[in-house]
Order: structure tokens, then C-alpha cells, then sequence
């Protein structure tokens, strides 16, 4: 066991771990997470104008009669989602690299903006289009913001900057040392975008379309899941491993489902990151709430009885550190099978039961601390289907744990009672 342990550090799990610190990577991250606000408070519109009750109702009419108005925050949050995590690339990079990160932050979305082409309207001036400021724009605010801060940090190090004197503020100071480096990134895109004419967006979309289609799939689901809970086995965080690879292509599809929501169009996607949270990390990663019931209503040991009592509510919330830790699952040969085993059978039955229509693909971003079948009736804009789905995962992931957790219980009642005869031992002795 621990050769075997030993060869997937080496092999598999430390390159991924140093592959997710990447700093590009980690800035790409920390970009989409910050633009999270915005897509969760925006999404929840997409519910106040297709709201989930009848449609003679006096709210669902209300809300048909003014859902140009209602979607007017979501078409300025979540809607232009790219813009904000351009910004949040750019901020988080240049932070990174030691530079002023707001100068990194700006540059990042001058660059991203210069990718698209405003349009004459007669009579009313420019517009800008905005369909590519959304999730089908996201890829290009990645590319295009490194580039940016690259770009800065270059003139930074050779020295391109307007130096100021010391009695200058620094607010001022910092302005003109990004000068020149805004100057050489408009001047750049301006030649890409409107001078070359060539379509950033158009080329980006045919160099990540077979990625995009390929994690929509069921293999596509699959092997996310089974990467995630293997680094968790061997105490590494599964989800900040591979979530930093995964989560743009994820926000690429809440994206697109949110959109088509909006435009009254079929939802084409069934693998947001939503579908992962609601329907199968149901309790956190490994499905562990099924795990909790069991050791609550079947433990025989003490400590494992005291654990499920007490991990039960973060559960609930999907919180799973106490379990992971503490039962523990990590380097625990029985534990293990079932914890990779089981979001395995959840996420196939999700899957299939989303793609031939039983279920409402997710498209709201609703907070991942609320209970699963709140999350879930949210996240797919109110089906009561997917509650039903969420405790038959529930329930599935019980069933999958029990075995394995009598044979682990067995084993650590057998310690348990071990030590108490020694003990016991001990006390006899001492009288």
C-alpha cells in the first residue's frame, strides 16, 4: 500500500497539485471566483422572471409583462460575466507578478473590450454587441488578459515606464508608469481586432470547441468526478486541483444555459458546475452525506457514533472536512472505494436522467452552503423533479457507504474495545 501510495504522488497526484499553483492558472482561478457575486446574485433574476409557478398565477403574469425590466440586472451581472473575470485575471496576475494589480486589472479589460467591434446604428450612434462579454466570450478574457499583464510586466522589468519624481503620489506615479504598456496593448488589439479584422472569439470558440463538447459528455462527467475524489483520498484538495482546470469550461455552460433561459431557447447543456454541486457532492465531495446517515443510525462504535453527530449539520450545509479527517476516508484502504465509487453511480444517474428530459438542466447559480434539494430546486429555476432526484442520490450513496462503513466499524469497535481491556488492565494493576 504505501508503494502504490507512493507511485501516484510521484506520477499523478504531486504534478497535478503543482500543475493547479501554475501561476496563470491560480490567477485564471482566482478570476472566476471573484466574478462569483455577480453570477450568483444575477442568476437569481432568471427565477424572478421565470418564476416557478403556474402561469395564470398574479405573479407569473406580472412577471411576463415586465421581464425586460427584471432581466436588466442579469444582462449587466451575470450575462457579462467575461468582463468581470477579465478584471479579476488581470487584478489577481499582476498581484501575483508583484505589480500594481489595479493597472493589471484596467489593462486586462481595455484588451478584452478591444476584441469586440462596435456597430453603427443609424440614428443612435455605436452599440457594442454583448453576447461575447458572457460565458461565449470567456476564453478570450483568459487569453487576452494575460497577454495584457505579460505585456506590463515586461515594460516593468525592461524599464519602458514613465518614471516620475519622488514627490508625485503614488497614485499618479503609478498611472503614468502604466503608460506605455496601455498604449503597446491598444495599439496591438487594435490591429488584431480592426485593422486585420480577425475575430478572436471566432478563432478561440474552433480551438476549444472539442474540449467544450468533449466535458458536456458523460466521460467528460466522469472523469472530473473520479479525479476529485481520488486527490481527496490522499488528502489533496480534489476540487482546487482539478476545479482550476474545469471551472471555465463549467462557467461556460451555466453561462449558455442562463442565456438561452433568457432568450425562451432549449437549455444545451447539461454539466455546469451545478449539476456537480446539487446532484452528486451531495454533503461535499464523495457524496458523504450518505456516509453521515449511516454511521448516525448504524455506528456501534462510540467515536464514529460522537463523529456522525457531530459532522451531521456541516453535512447538511456540505461541509465534509470533519468527515474526510476524522473518520478518516484519506490513506483509508476500506473507506476509499466507496467515497470514489459512489459520486461515480450519482453522477451517471444524474446525467442520464438530465439528458433524456426528466430533470431541468441547472442554470442558476444559487450558494453552494445551501441544503442539496433547496440547491437543486434553485438551480434548475424550480423543478421539483430534481428534489426527488437529489434524495434518490441521497439515498443511493447510503446504501453504496453502509457496507463498507460495518466492515470499518467492526474494525474500530474492535480497537475501541482493545483498549478499554487494556485499560481496564492497567487500573487492576495499579490497585
Amino acid at each position: 500500500m504505501d508503494r502504490f501510495i507512493a507511485f501516484l504522488e510521484k506520477n499523478l497526484s504531486g504534478p497535478m497539485a503543482r500543475l493547479s499553483e501554475q501561476r496563470h492558472l491560480q490567477a485564471i482561478r482566482d478570476g472566476v471566483i471573484s466574478a462569483l457575486p455577480f453570477i450568483i446574485v444575477g442568476s437569481f433574476f432568471l427565477i424572478l422572471a421565470f418564476p416557478p409557478v403556474p402561469k395564470d398565477w398574479g405573479f407569473a403574469v406580472w412577471a411576463s409583462e415586465n421581464i425586460a425590466n427584471i432581466l436588466i440586472p442579469y444582462r449587466l451581472t451575470m450575462f457579462i460575466m467575461s468582463l468581470y473575470i477579465a478584471f479579476g485575471i488581470g487584478y489577481n496576475l499582476a498581484r501575483s507578478y508583484k505589480i500594481d494589480p489595479l493597472s493589471g486589472a484596467q489593462i486586462s479589460v481595455a484588451a478584452f473590450l478591444l476584441t469586440l467591434v462596435p456597430k453603427a446604428i443609424e440614428g443612435e450612434g455605436f452599440m457594442l454587441p454583448m453576447a461575447n462579454l458572457g460565458g461565449h466570450g470567456l476564453f478570450v478574457a483568459m487569453l487576452v488578459s494575460i497577454l495584457s499583464v505579460e505585456i506590463l510586466r515586461f515594460c516593468k522589468t525592461k524599464n519602458l515606464t514613465f518614471k516620475m519624481p519622488d514627490q508625485v503620489p503614488a497614485s499618479v506615479s503609478r498611472s503614468f508608469e502604466a503608460l506605455i504598456p496601455v498604449a503597446i496593448v491598444v495599439v496591438l488589439m487594435t490591429l488584431i481586432t480592426v485593422v486585420f479584422k480577425i475575430d478572436l472569439h471566432y478563432l478561440v470558440d474552433k480551438a476549444v470547441g472539442p474540449i467544450v463538447k468533449a466535458g458536456d459528455s458523460l466521460p467528460g462527467v466522469l472523469i472530473p468526478v473520479f479525479l476529485i475524489t481520488f486527490f481527496w483520498s490522499f488528502g489533496i484538495h480534489g476540487v482546487s486541483v482539478v476545479g482550476t482546470v474545469a471551472r471555465p469550461v463549467w462557467e461556460v455552460y451555466l453561462a449558455k444555459n442562463a442565456e438561452a433561459v433568457a432568450a425562451g431557447t432549449s437549455i444545451p447543456h447539461i454539466a455546469p458546475e451545478t449539476f456537480y454541486q446539487w446532484f452528486i457532492w451531495i454533503g461535499g465531495s464523495g457524496a458523504t452525506l450518505g456516509l453521515v446517515l449511516a454511521m448516525l443510525f448504524f455506528s456501534k462504535s462510540k467515536y464514529l457514533k460522537n463523529l456522525a453527530k457531530t459532522c451531521l449539520i456541516p453535512g447538511i450545509f456540505n461541509i465534509n472536512e470533519p468527515v474526510v479527517f476524522g473518520v478518516p476516508i484519506v490513506l483509508n484502504p476500506i473507506m476509499i472505494i466507496p467515497f470514489v465509487i459512489t459520486p461515480l453511480v450519482t453522477a451517471t444517474i444524474s446525467y442520464v436522467v438530465t439528458a433524456i428530459g426528466l430533470v431541468t438542466p441547472t442554470y442558476v447559480m444559487a450558494p453552494w452552503t445551501l441544503p442539496a434539494p433547496i440547491g437543486a430546486y434553485l438551480a434548475t429555476g424550480g423543478d421539483f423533479k430534481a428534489v426527488i432526484l437529489v434524495l434518490v442520490n441521497i439515498a443511493i450513496s447510503f446504501f453504496i457507504y453502509l457496507p463498507f462503513f460495518k466492515m470499518y466499524d467492526k474494525k474500530m469497535l474492535q480497537m475501541e474495545s482493545a483498549d478499554t481491556e487494556v485499560t481496564t488492565s492497567n487500573n487492576t494493576f495499579s490497585v
